[in-house]
């Protein structure tokens, strides 16, 4: 029969799981909580990240046409402002728009408005962007077309709402590779003890020529094994728990303003990081905890 390499190899990895039962019991409880404190900061980050995109796409500017400009003229700026880089909607106001909306907002007080016209108001565009880092750019592009009158936008929201997501991203990203590290010093604290324990049948394959890549192996694919595991009971929770939040938020009599990310659109990104992650961990931390004895 020919010598199977690779099922001497996952044979060895899920002995050495089985001959250190406590330790591999603790390492995946350690795992699963570190790993389910990722899923948590990750969908977190996730969702807020996909929050200030759609609070993003309603910042935007509003822009006045001249009150001299013909219906032609105006549509034309909008053909224009819509052809420029970064611009996502252009919604026309006509004074008639304008007329209305400011009556809604005077709400009980419209009687201020007896005897005016819709035509003491400005036609308008309210143009909403790509992307907020563009308002500039698209304001100047606005002001060199002709019939413009004037351009009012937030642009001190639209910067603290750049800041805060990028701020967002960088924390989120912090969190995530501290948590990684802690689970590769867990990981290669495991292994090590089993390293620890076979370190004289380490000794003997070396005098009788095995390979370091050899003798590594096996401690590698214990450490993938334990990082796939807890991979999987980490996404099993993950998904419960987001699920249960998701559908209480859902079902929550307020109005966030905002969308909350659905586990389907999330899923499929857990499962690859988490796959990822598991298998990186593990053969990170095991080639860790095997140097000291294989003098590499």
């Amino acid at each position: 029969m020919k010598y199977n390499i690779v099922s001497y190899f996952l044979g060895e990895g899920f002995r050495n799981l089985l001959k250190n039962k406590k330790s591999t019991i603790s390492c995946l409880g350690v795992m699963c909580v570190t790993m389910l404190m990722f899923g948590l900061f990750y969908s977190i980050g996730k969702n807020i990240t996909h929050m200030v995109k759609e609070i993003e796409a309603e910042q935007g500017m509003q822009v006045f046409i001249v009150t001299e400009a013909t219906q032609d003229e105006i549509d034309e700026i909008g053909e224009k402002i819509r052809k420029i880089n970064g611009v996502n909607q252009v919604t026309p106001v006509s004074q008639e728009d304008a007329y209305n909306q400011m009556k809604e907002r005077l709400g009980d007080r419209q009687s201020l408005m007896e005897g005016l016209e819709p035509s003491i108001f400005k036609s308008s565009y309210l143009v909403t962007l790509t992307d907020l880092t563009l308002n500039s750019s698209v304001q100047n592009e606005i002001n060199e077309l002709e019939n413009i009158d004037k351009i009012t936008s937030s642009n001190e929201t639209i910067n603290n709402l750049s800041i805060f997501g990028k701020w967002i991203r960088i924390i989120t990203g912090g969190i995530l590779i501290i948590l990684i590290i802690i689970s590769v010093f867990i990981i290669s604290n495991t292994i090590k003890l089993t390293v620890h324990a076979r370190r004289k049948e380490i000794s003997i394959m070396k005098y009788v020529g095995a390979t370091n890549n050899f003798i590594r192996s096996p401690f590698i694919v214990e450490g993938i094994i334990i990082g796939l595991l807890s991979s999987i009971i980490s996404v099993l929770l993950v998904s419960g728990l987001y699920s249960f939040v998701a559908n209480k938020i859902a079902m929550a009599d307020f109005d966030l303003g905002v969308t909350v990310l659905g586990l389907g659109d999330l899923l499929t990104q857990i499962i690859v990081v988490y796959a990822l992650l598991g298998m990186g961990i593990g053969i990170v931390g095991s080639s860790i905890s095997m140097r000291k004895y294989l003098d590499v």
